[in-house]
């Protein structure tokens, strides 16, 4: 008998498992990260950029299936995929940490795919589609070396990675074979994409990547159902292969399977407090406790250090700040948000915010150092001096809203509860809160969260 491919494995894994195989802490985590993603996507829909692939993509006259977030008007499954994707990466408020943005890709892959399934999906369902998405989406990940390596190489992982995550969740909800499974992870290959290049100007095209890769999986997805066959070899060492051609210096095969079912993704994965990129949260959590300490405000600062690797300064160490993607790319406007602020949530990142001359002088005063001896997964170092010449200098190593310093329950809520209600009332809200939180009693999710 031959040897199973790594991909044959995984797809079996992703088949076999059910609801009963989860533990329950990984049940209650993945329930906060469905209701965190849908708080995001709902106000994510109000952004331009969701309203303008929203025009493109509703004004398409596909077959109405499937809901789109703040939007009475159906489509395609394919189409809900990408928009409500866009919508709940668009204001970098959804969860970080698989695949890298795993629930802007997954969840909605699998509401999209709702509609199509021919029996009711149960919460339970539901649940362990999820889970198997942000399994897959990270292995896949950590195949080619891990965030950093795969990163700077230029590819942005929440597409290239999260595609096949999207469509193993896709498939599982659907009721896939083993079979189909693999081909469908075998499409999504061809289907992954993604690059960093909008950090240099603050362009747009990372808010695209979330919702691409959640269509590539379900069009993925769709297609092993319908019986097209995808490559059965994709992760092998070969000419063409995902892992030789995306990551040829960093692969690391193994890690497609390892502690498979023993070591759940999901349970890595941080929940965002701030509207920013996840490699600034430390440097805020750092910022705001100096600042209680030092019991010093903003105009007490003379200036503020920031020692960093090279890795998190050429990702987050630009000075554009004229876009709303470029500001929340930016370290230096999110430690002078929580100066000048008080806070670094959506409310601080608007236009106006943008252009408070208090913000911007704060941010001529703050210096970003590199320390080429740092590694790629080291937090920042800040250092606070005030004007009367006192400094303080604090490492936050585990940022607030990391599984080793999770956001509570309450203040989840309060996140979902201000998002969704910039869109639906707070009695709809505190319906779906509710729904999610007992989500596993549910016998049919159809309609709950689509809306």
């Amino acid at each position: 008998m031959s040897k199973l491919s790594q991909q044959q494995i995984l797809s079996e894994f992703v088949v076999n498992i059910h609801f009963d195989d989860l533990p329950p802490r990984l049940v209650e985590r993945t329930k906060r990260h469905i209701l965190d993603t849908i708080g995001a996507g709902l106000v994510g829909a109000t952004s331009d950029v969701a309203k303008d692939v929203a025009a493109m993509i509703l004004g398409e006259g596909a077959l109405p299936l499937s809901p789109v977030w703040g939007y009475r008007e159906l489509t395609s499954a394919r189409n809900a995929a990408l928009l409500n994707g866009v919508a709940a990466h668009a204001l970098e408020l959804d969860d970080t940490g698989g695949c890298d943005h795993s629930g802007a890709v997954v969840i909605p892959a699998v509401l999209a795919v709702l509609p199509l399934c021919p029996q009711p999906v149960s919460g339970k369902a539901f649940i362990t589609a999820v889970v198997m998405g942000y399994d897959v989406a990270r292995r896949v990940l950590e195949a080619c070396g891990g965030y950093s390596p795969h990163n700077r190489a230029g590819w942005h992982s929440t597409s290239t990675c999260g595609v096949f995550g999207a469509a193993a969740a896709a498939g599982k909800i659907l009721g896939l074979s083993a079979g189909q499974i693999s081909s469908a992870l075998g499409i999504s290959g061809s289907f992954s994409g993604g690059l960093w290049a909008f950090i240099h100007d603050g362009s747009q095209s990372k808010k695209l990547h979330a919702g691409r890769a959640a269509e590539g999986g379900v069009l993925a997805a769709l297609s092993a159902r319908q019986g097209i066959i995808g490559p059965a070899q994709l992760f092998e060492d070969q000419w063409g292969g995902f892992l030789s051609t995306l990551a040829p210096q960093s692969a690391m095969p193994e890690m497609l399977t390892a502690s498979l079912g023993e070591i759940w993704k999901l349970e890595r994965c941080s929940i965002k407090p701030y509207a920013s990129c996840r490699g600034t949260h430390s440097a805020i959590d750092a910022t705001g406790i100096l600042l209680e300490e030092m019991h010093a405000t903003a105009g007490d600062i003379e200036k503020i250090v920031v020692r960093l690797c090279p890795f998190l300064n050429g990702m987050c160490g630009d000075n554009e700040i004229a876009t709303l993607a470029a500001a929340q790319m930016s370290l230096r406007y999110a430690i002078a948000a929580r100066v000048v602020f008080g806070h670094a949530g959506l409310d601080a990142y608007g236009t106006a915010q943008r252009q408070d001359p208090d913000l911007l002088a704060m941010i001529a005063r703050i210096v970003l150092t590199e320390d080429a001896t740092m590694s790629s997964d080291s937090e920042p170092d800040v250092t606070v001096f005030i004007r009367t010449g006192e400094s303080k200098t604090l490492r936050v190593d585990v940022a607030l809203g990391s599984p080793g310093n999770p956001v509570s329950d309450e203040q989840l809520k309060e996140k979902f509860v201000s998002l969704a209600t910039r869109v639906i009332s707070v009695a709809g809200a505190e319906r779906i809160w509710n729904s999610g939180m007992e989500m596993e009693n549910l016998p049919d999710v159809q309609g709950v969260f689509g809306r």
